[in-house]
């Protein structure tokens, strides 16, 4: 709806009745943001009366225990490993539904939608609850954060994947099936060289996500620095607290400045 006024306002239509439907748009948006507040109870008032509770706890956890980090460098390093393998099995659960999902490739239209519906039943679990589930299976530790990361993962690398493909220029696979190629032929020859930067670029990002991810899921579990992070709160050790936050903002900026690196020597 916000969309539809801002493209009305910027290619404004002529004439009274196209400044009559701007209007309209623009009184349901506002109706639309007015509605969300009261259901969300939006009060400024409540947030600066809630400002003197806020200094209390950041006073509470400064200065941070700089000597607690020492126990930090194990979970720190598993919720890179927790990352890595995420994003690794999130890739490939990916590729084989991609191709699928993509709407000038899949086969069928029936097809396609049964993909777009998985990726979509897949991304849309949130991946604290994915945890919670596999922490049940297989029991806590690192490998049910692994696995709650690759299925929401493999759900948004897929959706990505499918809309990369469906904008890629026709004429080479027009090319290559004149020539006789086969699909798969079509797919390496034709597909895949337009496609790999921006899957490269897609995969990189999800990278950083997973850190920040990781840092979380250690909370329901699923091993990774968030069990200290938790365990420390719930001890009321907020020195402590702070110190897994040093170090979970480290990893969030050592991930982003990595990939943009990366995605630098991409381009």
């Amino acid at each position: 709806m916000v969309l539809a006024g801002y493209r009305l306002v910027v290619n404004p239509p002529r004439g009274p009745l196209g400044w009559w439907m701007v209007a309209l748009v623009a009184a349901a948006s506002a109706a639309c943001l007015w509605w969300a507040a009261i259901g969300t109870k939006l009060s400024l008032a409540d947030l600066i009366e809630g400002l003197p509770w806020i200094g209390d706890f950041l006073g509470r956890m400064l200065p941070p225990n700089l000597a607690y980090m020492q126990n930090l460098v194990r979970p720190a390093i598993e919720s890179v490993q927790i990352a890595l393998w995420g994003t690794v099995l999130g890739v490939v659960l990916a590729l084989p539904v991609c191709f699928f999902a993509a709407r000038n490739l899949s086969p069928h239209p029936a097809i396609f939608h049964a993909m777009r519906q998985v990726l979509n039943v897949m991304r849309g679990i949130n991946e604290i609850i994915l945890a919670l589930i596999f922490v049940a299976a297989v029991g806590l530790g690192p490998f049910a954060g692994v696995i709650a990361m690759a299925i929401h993962g493999a759900g948004m690398l897929g959706k990505f994947f499918a809309e990369a493909i469906e904008e890629i220029d026709q004429g080479p696979l027009e090319a290559l099936s004149a020539a006789g190629a086969g699909t798969a032929q079509r797919i390496v020859f034709g597909v895949l060289p337009q496609v790999l930067p921006a899957w490269i670029g897609v995969v990189l990002y999800r990278f950083e996500t997973n850190i920040r991810v990781s840092t979380v899921l250690g909370m329901v579990g699923a091993g990774g620095i968030g069990f200290e992070l938790i365990s420390s709160m719930k001890l009321f050790q907020y020195e402590n607290t702070a110190a897994c936050v040093v170090v979970i903002l480290v990893l969030v900026l050592g991930a982003d400045l990595v990939s943009s690196k990366l995605r630098a020597m991409i381009r």
